[in-house]
């Protein structure tokens, strides 16, 4: 029994890091992609525009469900969704996990 609990417990870690993204990789890609609009002067809490939202510290599940809205159409918006169709889940996984690690200024009131 325990056996089969460790070989369980070893492929939940697996799995957890076999989807896992990431940094360097996203660093790259959002310098690459995504700064011009969101990161004025390499900061992520000035998008070029105040209608564009701000992505540093935003939770990482909300960063990668966004982006695969946006490539499925569910929402619309002709830039990002010309955007994220270039994206893959490994891309959009990397992007998450560094933007999400960023220190942004938004937060939650209690």
């Amino acid at each position: 029994m325990k056996k089969q609990m460790f070989a369980v417990a070893a492929l939940f870690a697996f799995a957890s890091f076999a989807h896992a993204g990431d940094l360097a990789a996203g660093k790259a890609k959002a310098e690459a992609q995504c700064a011009a609009c969101h990161a004025q002067n390499g900061n992520w809490n000035k998008p070029l525009d105040p209608s564009y939202p701000k992505l540093a510290g935003q939770h990482k599940d909300y960063l990668i469900q966004a982006l695969h809205e946006y490539q499925s159409g569910n929402r619309n918006n002709a830039i990002m969704g010309g955007q994220a169709a270039t994206l893959n889940d490994q891309d959009i996984e990397n992007l998450a996990t560094y933007l999400s690690s960023l220190n942004g200024d938004l937060y939650l009131k209690k």
